[in-house]
């Protein structure tokens, strides 16, 4: 499968963004679809993630509340929707791909498919 993420872009503290992740080739009702970030200096990390049959979520704490992840099987996307956000959410986001088994959702390396990546800037 491939990923093509888009939609970053430089917002004011508070604001909202939403990000898209197209997703071509053949999925399965067992995959999962996840976005990462990674902020300069750091590690990439989880932040949230959709099954793509049945649409369950899971968020990490830094973001539940504030980011909603969504899917539109009809379209092949997933969104990530960013409200209130803040300076520190400033990071370059990743969607990416995997089957619902196979471990963590927080370890990168067992997700199988990656994105290129979106710059989202959130100024204070």
């Amino acid at each position: 499968v491939q990923l093509q993420a888009s939609g970053g872009g430089l917002v004011q503290a508070g604001g909202s963004l939403r990000l898209s992740c197209a997703v071509s080739g053949r999925t399965f009702s067992s995959y999962v679809m996840g976005w990462f970030r990674q902020a300069p200096g750091k590690e990439r990390e989880f932040a949230t993630a959709i099954r793509w049959g049945g649409g369950s979520t899971y968020y990490d704490y830094s973001v539940e509340g504030r980011f909603t992840i969504s899917r539109d099987n009809a379209k092949n996307t997933v969104y990530l929707q960013m409200n209130s956000l803040k300076p520190e959410d400033t990071a370059v986001y990743y969607c990416a791909a995997r089957f619902a088994s196979g471990g963590s959702y927080y370890s990168d390396y067992t997700w199988d498919s990656w994105g290129q990546g979106t710059q989202v800037t959130v100024s204070s």
